[in-house]
């Protein structure tokens, strides 16, 4: 299948969500389920993706932080998961029916439907993660440069290979996954030129920003076949930009009995995933949790909703890189330190880090 085939189709999303919302009344609502301590009256919940909570990646982080919070207030929780795309507003809605006081949507795709929701339910509020589009009293934005994390990947991974070959593909092409892929691809073009090397890379070209995507965070056997696309031609680190499907690309490296080793994104999948964490050679993280937590606890200790947008950086450790864990001791020896120079020239602005879906342009 050709990469365009697989591109994910959005036209019409947006009105479906939307409307979807208008007739919750006609669909049956995802189930809800929620924490279990209950000494405060203020009720967190969470609408999850596809993906599911336990994706070892962006979903699960954003729950974690909505528990997080409700532990620390006293209070419980609510969650629902959505099965298909036509659950995201009837899910909302089915949250809102339960009397929720604050509503955590973990993705670009819940944007129309939060959108409407807050329109509709002025004493909702709502933590849109992923999207800076929505302007609401009672909506808070937040969003991440994962680009200046995933520079310093990029740049572990062409210090790493030994190929000289490296790859990252997509689920969906938004601007939350492409993104990452800005930033892979602009950390190994900085390794070529401070080290006057040519390493490769594969299923992304930032200037045409075409490349290689699934077309969505659930098919595991097409993340495989594309990931055993990319060993073929010789890629021994890849970047699979996809929640959960990095579970495909772990089963393409096994299957192949390949010595590629694969980057995390958004939590540390060395910790996350004990089945597979001997392929990961560092995770490119997007602190979900952290963010997700503080907006809740916020609202939840009684300050008043703050619906300014967030966007996470390094600076502000709202991005990061997690430690190479088993892979320390075969990664030349001064990167470490060349990463933390590296970080520092990032958050200086000596080093740009420019992706065409930044948020601070």
């Amino acid at each position: 299948m050709s990469i365009a085939s697989r591109k994910l189709v959005l036209v019409g999303a947006g009105l479906a969500a939307a409307t979807a919302l208008a007739l919750t009344g006609c669909a049956q609502a995802p189930s809800t389920s929620s924490g279990s301590k209950t000494t405060s009256s203020y009720l967190p919940c969470i609408v999850g993706d596809t993906g599911g909570f336990a994706d070892h990646s962006f979903n699960q982080l954003a729950l974690q932080g909505v528990t997080a919070a409700a532990a620390k207030e006293g209070t419980s929780y609510k969650k629902v998961q959505s099965k298909t795309s036509d659950d995201y507003a009837s899910g909302i809605a089915s949250l809102i029916s339960e009397k929720c006081n604050l509503v955590v949507a973990p993705g670009f795709n819940f944007v129309a439907s939060v959108k409407a929701a807050a329109a509709a339910n002025p004493k909702v509020d709502f933590v849109q993660i992923d999207d800076n589009t929505i302007s609401a009293p009672n909506v808070k934005d937040v969003v991440y440069e994962t680009d200046q994390a995933a520079f310093l990947g990029g740049y572990a991974a062409a210090a790493y290979s030994k190929t000289g070959v490296v790859a990252t593909w997509g689920g969906a092409e938004y601007p939350s996954v492409t993104i990452y892929m800005d930033g892979f691809y602009d950390g190994v073009q900085y390794y070529n030129q401070q080290n006057h090397k040519n390493v490769k890379v594969l299923g992304w070209n930032e200037a045409t920003q075409k490349g290689t995507f699934v077309g969505n965070f659930t098919d595991q056997t097409t993340a495989k076949t594309d990931t055993q696309n990319f060993l073929n031609q010789g890629a021994d680190v890849i970047v699979p930009v996809a929640g959960s499907l990095y579970e495909g690309a772990a089963a393409a490296i096994k299957g192949s009995n390949s010595s590629a080793v694969l980057e995390g994104v958004d939590s540390d999948i060395y910790q996350t995933d004990p089945a597979n964490q001997s392929l990961f050679l560092v995770s490119i993280l997007k602190r979900v949790d952290t963010s997700t937590e503080t907006a809740v606890e916020n609202a939840a200790s009684g300050k008043s909703f703050d619906n300014s947008t967030y966007i996470g950086t390094l600076q502000n450790n709202g991005v990061g890189i997690s430690s190479f864990h088993d892979y320390a001791s075969k990664i030349p020896a001064d990167l470490p330190a060349k990463l933390k120079t590296i970080q520092a020239g990032i958050e200086s602005g000596s080093i740009k880090v420019a992706s065409p879906s930044s948020f601070q342009k």
